[in-house]
């Protein structure tokens, strides 16, 4: 398994499991934990989660997939940005830290920004770390303008990773906020990495240059899909997956090697950037 470095030295799989929209139904509680678990057999130990997803509930979907394993996971989770002020944050952690049932969070992120000042949030992530509650922190949907402001902040440059929303489709961070986040050692976390659920998804994955490259390689365009981004320095995917089939599909695509006549393919099918682009969320 590929694996990135963050500021901190810390070594994390490239490939790991997203978590959203888990927790959400008790009948499917099983089936996620054991989607969860499988994909910790096969090396896929970073494990994304979230307060949001599920008011909690995916974290708890979560706790109960680490039970006895921990040592083989690394979890990421993250807090709402109206409980990012300095008693919101280690409140909010504690919660996290009991659906969890374990003792620290390896990488704690703000969801998005707020109205709390990124000062406060980061202060207060700053005395988390320092009681061993979590062990890196980070943030999630920031551009290039909110990175620099950050960065100038005390406790900026502590800043491990960013994560943000990255695919073949959406590849405005292409522009300035990849290039500037690898000069800077800067990991980004890619969520959505094959769209969200519906259209998008379905248009991404029947995407006639990437269904092509994905005939010639003999799997799938989400595979294809995650090769792609696999392939980049400083990028780690988090596709979700709940069923044990594209829990094993996800892990393959770990082992495609693109070559250049693909990626010329998919180029010419999913255009990079030409100018800057607001940042793309959901």
């Amino acid at each position: 398994m590929k694996t990135v470095t963050m500021r901190s030295g810390s070594v994390i799989p490239a490939l790991g499991q997203g978590t959203w929209n888990m927790g959400e139904d008790p009948a499917r509680r099983q089936a996620e934990i054991g989607a969860l678990q499988l994909g910790l057999d096969l090396g896929m130990g970073l494990i994304d989660t979230a307060e949001m997803y599920g008011e909690g509930g995916a974290e708890q979907v979560v706790g109960a997939a680490i039970a006895g394993r921990r040592e083989q996971a690394f979890i990421v989770s993250k807090v709402y940005p109206h409980n990012a002020d300095r008693r919101g944050v280690r409140a909010a952690c504690e919660r996290s830290l009991q659906r969890l049932a374990t003792d620290r969070i390896d990488l704690y992120l703000l969801h998005w920004r707020g109205a709390v000042p990124l000062s406060e949030t980061l202060d207060a992530f700053d005395s988390l770390k320092k009681d061993g509650k979590i062990l890196d922190f980070g943030v999630s949907n920031f551009d290039l303008g909110d990175m620099l402001e950050a960065e100038a902040l005390p406790g900026g440059r502590a800043i491990a990773l960013n994560q943000v929303l990255f695919n073949l489709v959406k590849r405005g961070i292409e522009w300035d906020l990849l290039p500037w986040s690898r000069k800077q050692d800067m990991p980004l976390m890619a969520y959505s990495p094959l769209e969200s659920a519906g259209r998008e998804r379905a248009l991404l994955l029947t995407n006639p240059a990437l269904m092509a490259v994905a005939q010639r390689h003999g799997c799938t365009a989400a595979q294809i899909a995650l090769a792609w981004l696999l392939r980049q320095d400083g990028v780690v995917a988090i596709p979700k997956a709940a069923d044990p089939a594209h829990v094993r599909e996800n892990r393959a695509a770990a082992d495609v090697v693109l070559s250049a006549f693909d990626l010329e393919d998919l180029d010419r099918a999913f255009p990079p950037p030409a100018k800057r682009q607001a940042l793309a969320m959901r």
